[in-house]
């Protein structure tokens, strides 16, 4: 072999017979490839651990670890390489056995030079073929995911740059969504890919705590500052430092704990309830909300200043109604989660386009235990339309309706009512029939006809 060319591929020849180890080796060598032989199947494991083969040649019968185990073993250690199987009691059960295995190909010997270069040809572009899609599996996930948050939509690729972009900075992120839209998972994620990530993650959601326990949680407390209090309580903003601190629904603190907050933002210390010391702090803070704060703050509900200190860098997530085209990679990612590894599910085309119609209220979280759901009442391999919840079924995302239109008990214009959400539809859509008709879920035939109607009248 040229010693300036590059090896046409790697491959590990496995035989407990020297002789038809060396010959395979010279063979091989003389026609580019770089080998390595190994003298039972506990060797060639050996050797496999230190360095990875494109192409695994073994003998089938072999001593304690056959070319059969030998192949199993492998498939775990190095899923990327191909073996192809060599022996001299061929026959049809062995060579089914071996295939039904995993094994690419089987030669019986005495080999045929020719063959076996015409195999290992194959069995090359084969492995390449293979690493090639799995790498570009993993360019997909991590274009298409952090952190177990899926999407593909362009508001979504959106937050996965963001979310790239500023995870390794110590900057007070500001995240906006509704509930259900993966806040925390997101924070989760700004964590996991900063220099803090060696250190646990802590969360809190400040609207689920009473004011005066709440303060205690996050300030930590001295021993008898009130009542109860019989030692001394370390709180998060302490234990988180060094880390990142999740608060969600920020925008319910009450304005007592809002002066707290904006002074332990501004001046990086903290001091315990009942204590008179100053505590130096070195947190990361990530917030979330599902209100309008710019709205509360214009009502003077949450302070301008607090606004300012959080809204850094402000990162929207969008509900799952706005990026419908997600669910399908979404219902994909909840059935691997959550289907029993042994007995393969899927989703019928009919099940899965109402899953996609659907408005999903709850968003994410909710397309999750819908999903789970299915999988556990479902009685076949496929999930149909009867396994999902019937308000899913019926398109009912709640009492007052996708708009959150009301009827008041004078009634309404229906025709009017359907006139001008046909007249904002074109609107929206700048005149388009076809794209009016998709926003309304309506085919385009019918909307046409709806438009007679309203130039008749």
């Amino acid at each position: 072999m040229n010693a300036a060319a590059a090896p046409r591929g790697r491959v590990l020849v496995v035989d407990d017979e020297r002789h038809q180890r060396d010959i395979l080796e010279t063979i091989l060598q003389s026609e580019g490839y770089e080998t390595a032989a190994a003298r039972n199947g506990r060797h060639a494991l050996q050797i496999a651990r230190e360095q990875p083969f494109d192409v695994v040649l073994t003998d089938l019968k072999m001593p304690d670890l056959d070319g059969i185990a030998l192949l199993q073993e492998l498939g775990r250690s190095q899923p990327g390489a191909c073996v192809v199987l060599m022996t001299a009691h061929g026959t049809i059960d062995s060579a089914v056995e071996a295939m039904r295995k995993g094994a690419f190909d089987y030669l019986t010997k005495p080999l045929e030079k020719d063959v076996l270069l015409v195999v290992l040809s194959r069995a090359l572009e084969r492995t390449r073929l293979v690493r090639e899609n799995r790498m570009l599996q993993e360019q997909l996930r991590d274009r298409f995911r952090i952190e177990n948050i899926v999407g593909a939509h362009g508001s979504m690729q959106d937050v996965f740059r963001i979310v790239h972009k500023v995870a390794a900075s110590n900057s007070t992120v500001l995240i906006y969504g509704e509930s259900g839209t993966g806040k925390e998972l997101v924070a989760k994620a700004l964590h996991h890919q900063s220099e803090r990530r060696d250190r646990p993650f802590y969360a809190v959601n400040v609207a689920a705590l009473p004011e005066s326990i709440l303060e205690a949680e996050l300030f930590g407390h001295e021993k008898g500052a009130f009542t109860g209090a019989e030692s001394r309580k370390i709180g998060l903003f302490e234990q988180a430092s060094g880390s990142t601190l999740f608060l969600d629904e920020v925008g319910d603190l009450k304005r007592d704990l809002q002066v707290k907050l904006l002074r332990a933002l501004q001046e990086r210390e903290i001091m315990r309830v009942g204590g008179t010391e100053r505590v130096k702090i070195d947190v990361r803070i990530v917030a979330a909300t599902n209100r309008d704060l710019e709205a509360d703050v214009r009502a003077g509900r949450f302070r301008e200043d607090l606004f300012y200190r959080l809204n850094v860098i402000p990162l929207l997530l969008p509900p799952l109604r706005e990026r419908r085209t997600d669910i399908a990679l979404l219902v994909e990612h909840f059935m691997r989660k959550y289907a029993d590894p042994k007995r393969p599910r899927d989703v019928s085309e009919k099940a899965l386009e109402i899953l996609s119609g659907y408005d999903w209220p709850g968003n994410v979280r909710q397309l999750e235990s819908v999903i789970e759901r299915a999988l556990l009442l479902s009685e076949g391999e496929t999930i149909v339309p009867a396994d999902l919840p019937a308000a899913v079924r019926a398109g009912l995302t709640s009492a007052r309706g996708p708009l959150g239109l009301d009827i008041p008990d004078s009634g309404i214009d229906l025709e009017g009512v359907e006139r001008t959400l046909i007249l904002k539809a074109l609107e929206k859509t700048e005149g388009n029939v076809s794209r009016a008709a998709r926003l309304l879920g309506l085919s385009r035939r019918t909307l046409q006809y709806r438009l007679e109607k309203i130039q008749e009248s």
